[in-house]
């Protein structure tokens, strides 16, 4: 008889079916031999984790770039026309920024292997009779766990034995407050979510132990199933990739365009070939800004530095960016916003009822109390200390407490109101319990005090009423009639549908000991709401979000109105908005209408939610045209994390396959560092912006430059290797200095920027070309001067032409600051980087004028002294055109620009 594997709804089938079909038993399981066949017949225990990009290829990637390609074929060019040294200088730009790209992702993957838990976990199995200890990878269908408080579920499996098991099942549902399980067998048609004769792979046992017969592994867990949806979305691409690539285009048919002119004008003019082609290279190389993929990759790298210093380990360089242009965050509830941790919300007494909060170790209430509801407190929180399975050392200060978080809430409360719950338990000993089931719903503990019996109970409200005869109220007893029952049903439904989680409490005092049934005849003392309460600091990071723009969106699988509770709590929604939509009222994805995504889009809570839905909320975001962040802990967030824009996983509690598939890992699991990680996004996009508009117009004037010199100055011309030696000397360390600027301290107090926007748009290139100009202006005046106080030597000309724009290149960086600031007081001069490149560049230059070889390469000369001046006060007209337009027009702006910047903010 062959093993029925892998079985389908195994909830639902009676143990000696399931046994059969797994041919295994409850009291022995299965023998070592047996499991050695079934282990190698469906392998080993372990979930598709994503694999790892291998070394070399990270390493491709670095090249997978329109930029780079171009700059290879610039590069093979330069070798064909026999200029090596051109040819090599292409190339070390092309190997710096792939070894910065390499390194700085080699760096988050081993960030990431130090945050990565101890993946060797263990179970408990019993085989062949005797128990033992195996690593969990080596778990097979059919074999016998034995789980207690503590464990970590190793794969799916049905309960054969219970004693009051409690799951933490929030990792997979979201849901806050553990599960009771249960052996009776279940309907077909029930949801597999909601199966409490169930244990799945990746959940933690809270309280209580069982035996459970495995029915999956691997693939064919809850988690296996959740991982291959995981596989199967598709990552997306980052905005800044696309917009790269855009201008990357736009670039090449600006190069394509002059070029073509030129060559055009060569022929007709029949001009040699060789002069043509070599010319033509020229253009290229002077269109092209080959410091581009360095100044963007360091300016990234720096990001993602700072970032790790506020907590966020960033895997890919280009998240970076993509965070700062985030309009829309959809962000988990449990432990994400909340502290996930239960305590104590409302504390319904019959006469009084009062909202409390226990802030370091104190009892807070919210308003005034009334004293006449004392002696019902002071009986709650015995009860709640007494009828109590929770580790007590420390738990009423929150320190070093194990068992029911419920419980141990209670245990906290007690230690807050000055109740410590060891004085409770050492006056009275428990001599009988009666444990908490899923058909009774009550737990009850008697216990024996110095003269007299105590019997403390509590559980779901209707089902403790049944046993109660009598109501506290204050010192004294009343009876409980028909209609104080109603009254405190109807308070119970109440505190329910706002989200909270309530028991009830009641106890009894005989001088006799009481029988085996000793949950008779009650007295009914007061409710207990719980709530799994917002981070402390959640609430002021949401509102830096708003007033940025940003959307948050919450989508959980918790219950409706818990969710709507924290929502209204952290500011996610107004008080008085009640919308939500649970997961079950969504259609298909297919089926989704015009009136459903509009609908979608304007709701903040999502509740309920499976792991699919979270994926298509993500898609509906993002077909919308938002650029989408999406922050989870769970196993049930990571098929949404892989999809959004940027993935962003919590550190701490973040289940591996989160952190796995997220792009950012918080490692403080703060929501606080995602606003801080968005304003250091906002201020890389900013810094991009900028120094992609100081180098595209820097190569947009040797364009003009090399064009106009082409045609009328031909002997005079730039020379290739000149045009390149600007291009990574004078272009990118300004350009670089730029990108590592600070960001405007006001950037988190404006939208967005338009997610369509390009780097550079419509009005930015209209900028550029003003600047261009201006620099192309400065160097025809430097030659039209250089002929006429200087001399008509070509080579003369031609160093003029180099130095001249060598040097309004390089004052051009100080144009980059704010309209509205003076010319001495601005971002650009107060950051320290600028004048450190700014050094280093005239430093290049005066060193390629010190030794022969360096001037012989770039086709170099010593020239007279006036011409150097010439060239000085030439290269200063951009400068000084720019600080008049500022001094004489403050209010005013260029056209393209913004009131406060010359360069068009995010």
């Amino acid at each position: 008889m062959d093993i029925e594997y892998p079985i389908e709804a195994a909830y639902s089938l009676k143990v000696e079916s399931l046994l059969n079909a797994l041919l295994t038993n409850q009291q022995n399981g299965i023998s070592g031999a047996e499991a050695g066949i079934r282990s190698k017949r469906f392998g080993l225990n372990i979930y598709k984790s994503q694999k790892q990009k291998s070394l070399w290829r990270m390493a491709f990637e670095q090249f997978n770039s329109p930029i780079v390609y171009l700059l290879f074929l610039a590069s093979l060019a330069s070798l064909y026309f026999k200029n090596p040294v051109e040819a090599i200088a292409i190339f070390i730009v092309i190997l710096v920024n792939a070894m910065i790209g390499f390194f700085m992702e080699l760096q988050a993957r081993s960030s990431m292997r130090a945050l990565r838990e101890m993946d060797v976990s263990y179970s408990r199995i019993i085989r062949g009779g005797k128990k033992s200890e195996i690593p969990s990878e080596q778990l097979t269908p059919g074999d016998l766990v034995v789980l207690e408080a503590g464990d970590v579920v190793s794969g799916d499996g049905r309960i054969v034995h219970i004693n009051g098991l409690q799951v933490d099942e929030s990792s997979l549902t979201g849901e806050s407050f553990p599960v009771f399980k249960t052996v009776e067998t279940l309907n077909a048609d029930t949801e597999p979510s909601a199966a409490l004769n169930m244990v799945y792979k990746g959940t933690s046992v809270i309280n209580g132990n069982a035996k459970v017969i495995i029915t999956g592994i691997a693939e064919n867990t809850a988690l296996g199933k959740i991982s291959e949806l995981v596989g199967r979305s598709a990552p997306t691409k980052t905005p800044l990739d696309i917009k790269i690539s855009k201008l990357t285009k736009k670039l090449i048919w600006i190069t394509l365009i002059m070029t073509g002119i030129f060559a055009i004008s060569g022929i007709i003019e029949r001009k040699p070939w060789l002069q043509i082609l070599e010319t033509s290279i020229a253009l290229a190389v002077a269109a092209f800004p080959e410091g581009l993929p360095i100044v963007a990759t360091v300016a990234l790298a720096y990001g993602m530095l700072l970032m790790a210093r506020k907590n966020a380990i960033v895997k890919k360089l280009s998240s970076v960016e993509t965070l700062g242009g985030v309009n829309v965050i959809l962000t988990d509830k449990t432990g994400t916003l909340t502290e996930n941790k239960i305590f104590v919300e409302v504390l319904s007494f019959p006469e009084e009822e009062l909202n409390v909060s226990i802030n370091k170790g104190i009892l807070e209430y919210k308003g005034a109390r009334v004293e006449r509801s004392q002696e019902n407190f002071e009986l709650l929180v015995r009860i709640g200390s007494l009828c109590n399975d929770a580790s007590f050392e420390g738990a009423d200060k929150g320190k070093k407490s194990s068992g029911d978080p419920i419980e141990i809430a209670l245990l906290i409360l007690a230690g807050a109101a000055g109740f410590h719950a060891e004085n409770n338990i050492g006056e009275f000993k428990r001599i009988s319990e009666m444990p908490f089931s899923s058909e009774t719903k009550i737990m009850g503990t008697l216990h024996k005090g110095k003269t007299n019996f105590f019997v403390s109970a509590k559980g779901s409200v209707e089902d403790l009423l049944s046993k109660c005869k009598k109501i506290q109220l204050g010192s004294a007893q009343g009876n409980l009639d028909g209609s104080g029952r109603e009254k405190i049903l109807s308070r119970a439904e109440a505190l329910s549908s706002s989200g909270l989680r309530v028991l009830a409490f009641a106890y009894l005092i005989s001088t006799e000991r009481p029988g085996d049934n000793y949950l008779q005849e009650l007295i009914y003392v007061g409710m207990v709401s719980f709530l799994d309460p917002p981070r402390t600091d959640i609430k002021d990071a949401i509102s830096a979000c708003h007033s940025a723009g940003i959307r948050i969106v919450m989508i959980t699988g918790d219950h409706p109105m818990t969710a709507l509770n924290i929502a209204k709590k952290v500011g996610i929604t107004a008080l008085e908005d009640n919308k939500v939509i649970a997961g079950s009222e969504l259609p298909e994805m297919e089926l989704l209408g015009d009136e459903w995504k509009e609908r979608i889009l304007s709701t903040t809570v999502f509740a309920r939610t499976t792991p699919k839905q979270k994926l298509e909320i993500v898609d509906v975001y993002q077909k919308a045209g938002y650029i989408v962040a999406m922050t989870g802990d769970g196993v049930n967030d990571a098929p949404a994390l892989k999809k959004a824009d940027v993935g962003i996983a919590m550190g701490l509690r973040g289940t591996q396959v989160a952190k796995e598939t997220a792009s950012i890992v918080l490692k403080d699991d703060s929501f606080t560092s995602i606003s801080q990680a968005v304003a250091h996004g906002r201020e890389i996009f900013q810094n991009i912006q900028r120094f992609v508009i100081y180098l595209v117009s820097c190569n947009l004037s040797e364009i003009f430059i090399v064009t106009l010199l082409g045609f009328f100055a031909q002997g005079s011309m730039l020379f290739p290797l000149q045009i390149l030696f600007l291009n990574m000397v004078t272009d990118v360390f300004p350009a670089l200095a730029l990108g590592l600027g600070k960001g405007d301290s006001t950037i988190m107090q404006r939208p967005p920027r338009d997610p369509r926007m390009d780097i550079v748009s419509s009005r930015n290139w209209m900028v550029i070309l003003i600047y261009a100009l201006m620099m192309t202006c400065s160097v025809l005046l430097s030659i039209f001067l250089c002929r006429i106080y200087v001399g008509s030597d070509v080579r003369v000309i031609n160093n003029v032409a180099f130095l001249t724009l060598a040097s309004s290149q390089l004052f051009h960086v100080f144009n980059m600051s704010s309209l509205h600031s003076g010319m001495l007081g601005n971002e650009v001069t107060k950051n320290k980087f600028v004048w450190i490149a700014l050094l280093l560049c005239f430093f290049l230059i005066a060193v390629v004028y010190l030794f022969q070889q360096s001037r012989d390469a770039l086709n170099l000369d010593i020239i007279p002294f006036q011409a150097w001046v010439l060239a000085g006060l030439s290269s200063m007209l951009p400068l000084v055109l720019v600080q008049l337009y500022k001094l004489v027009f403050k209010k005013r702006s260029i056209p393209g620009c913004s009131k406060k910047t010359l360069v068009r903010p995010a």
